[in-house]
């Protein structure tokens, strides 16, 4: 009588072909966590970034030799790289992780109606006062910039697509973009002070003129980003809407837009979270003001970038009131980050051709 072969408790069979179980591969994972812990610890003290990169050496190697021995060489490799893709994602994650909860974790104190009723307006040395100045005028400047650079990054996006047909024109609208796309945020700076230094003399200072500067910076963004979505667009629709005699401009406008609108969405987002934490330009085209000015085309303006910049820069006498005023200052802003992300979603889920029957 002849017996069965014995199994392999560490092994999975499928078919002809052994598989390491999920028991394994987490019990593999947890013992390579705990000991690269207790190896960071013993030898430089407790450091997170330490423990994923040595657990992270520890589990790629001990599920190579696993797999290798159960499952072959081919599938060993396949572990390891996927070992290795997620160690890239946990590290790009770490300082991501990290950012957010420091802001959070310092952020919150000032997170009253104080803080968002009252502007800077006749504090005193020992008073704290509020950001409502620098809430609105970030509001006004990138709502302007926006109105600005839409448009404009669009047109062009849409000239490049459809009508530029690699021109010299069309190439070199793409050169010059691509050369903005790395310009530094200073240079648009000054480029929007001299230009206005040029039509209404030296320190002229307003809202509008930190829109140019970051409009400047947004419009290369729109461009690339609206032309690669509309791109993406089939050919197939642009040809069955020109075969029913639809002319070009309405077919851009009732199919290529619609169908690219989710991306369009996500790109102007993108667009606006660039520019709108950005603090150099606006510091030399605005000035600081300390009081509510929501006309951009008279007087300084404050951004909550400025007034971050402004607390942490000055404190005055009440020092630790002005630190929490300035993460406050900067949690709000990434939370204004926050809503556009969610807006740019909706319009991608409400907006975007419905697919399927």
């Amino acid at each position: 009588m002849s017996t069965a072969p014995a199994t392999v408790p560490s092994a999975e069979t499928t078919g002809n072909h052994r598989t390491l179980s999920q028991p394994v591969r987490l019990g593999i994972l947890a013992a390579s966590v705990v000991l690269g812990a207790a190896i960071v610890t013993l030898l430089f003290g407790w450091n997170v970034l330490a423990v994923v990169l040595v657990s992270a050496l520890i589990y790629s190697v001990a599920i190579y030799s696993a797999s290798a021995v159960v499952e072959g060489h081919r599938h060993a490799v396949d572990r390891l790289v996927t070992a290795i893709v997620t160690t890239a994602f946990l590290l790009a994650m770490i300082p991501l992780v990290s950012v957010i909860l420091t802001i959070v974790q310092n952020g919150w104190h000032r997170l009253d109606g104080k803080f968002f009723s009252y502007s800077m307006e006749g504090v005193g040395a020992k008073e704290t006062g509020g950001a409502y100045h620098a809430i609105m005028g970030t509001l006004v400047v990138t709502a302007l910039a926006t109105l600005i650079s839409v448009p404009i990054g669009l047109f062009a996006a849409i000239y490049l697509v459809e009508y530029g047909n690699k021109n010299a024109l069309s190439r070199g609208l793409t050169f010059f973009v691509d050369v903005m796309t790395g310009i530094p945020s200073i240079v648009a700076g000054l480029f929007a002070i001299g230009l206005f230094t040029l039509i209404f003399g030296p320190k002229f200072q307003a809202g509008i003129v930190g829109a140019i500067a970051l409009s400047v910076l947004m419009i290369p963004v729109v461009v690339r980003s609206c032309e690669e979505m509309l791109k993406l667009v089939p050919n197939e629709l642009r040809e069955a809407s020109l075969a029913l005699g639809v002319p070009k401009w309405l077919t851009i406008v009732k199919v290529v837009m619609p169908t690219a609108i989710a991306g369009l969405a996500t790109g102007i987002t993108l667009a606006i979270a660039r520019v709108i934490g950005e603090t150099a330009p606006l510091l030399i085209t605005m000035g600081y003001a300390r009081k509510v000015n929501l006309n951009p085309f008279d007087g300084s303006m404050s951004a909550l970038p400025l007034f971050a910049y402004q607390s942490y820069a000055s404190p005055g006498v009440n020092k630790q009131a002005s630190l929490d005023a300035a993460w406050t200052a900067a949690l709000v802003l990434m939370f204004i980050v926050m809503l556009l992300n969610i807006v740019a979603r909706l319009i991608s889920k409400f907006f975007a051709p419905k697919t399927g029957r």
